[in-house]
């Protein structure tokens, strides 16, 4: 079994059922699940801000670092794999708002917003989630089976 840690601005896709993708310090980040229950194929991205726009340069370098162009991404690197949109399940846990406690940036509301609407224009629909609040979050993807837990503190707990 290999624990696969996807960072900050990262992605990560794996085929190996024993494979548990994993990352960390969620707090205003969106960390986004992709499952294939059929072919047990499954992705994990991190994404720092909501739109590529803000940096087109930084975005073509780093997709992942960006909510639209991340998605986007993992998306058609799972269909290349084979997935089928029908097959997949999508979770998604973060966009907290630690940092911001006056409300002013709400980048964390914001990469949720960007995310719903990318996830909207490729017909998908979130089957689990742990959003917004001020608490930080980690997350895994269980491949073999595909579970996706959400950790806050010394708190579990399975979407």
């Amino acid at each position: 079994m290999a624990r696969i840690i996807v960072g900050i601005s990262e992605m990560a896709i794996s085929e190996s059922a024993g494979d548990v993708l994993v990352t960390h310090s969620l707090g205003s980040c969106l960390g986004f699940a992709l499952y294939d229950s059929t072919m047990k194929i499954g992705g994990l991205l991190h994404s720092m801000l909501p739109l590529s726009s803000t940096d087109y340069p930084r975005a073509r370098k780093n997709p992942a670092m960006f909510v639209d162009t991340g998605v986007t991404k993992l998306l058609e690197q799972m269909f290349k794999r084979g997935c089928s949109r029908e097959n997949l399940v999508v979770k998604v846990a973060g966009g907290a708002r630690v940092l911001d406690r006056q409300d002013l940036f709400r980048i964390g509301e914001r990469n949720y917003t960007v995310f719903r609407k990318v996830l909207w224009k490729n017909n998908l629909l979130i089957a689990g989630e742990d959003v917004g609040g001020s608490v930080s979050r980690s997350v895994r993807l269980e491949l073999g089976c595909g579970r996706f837990y959400v950790r806050t503190g010394s708190e579990e707990r399975e979407l």
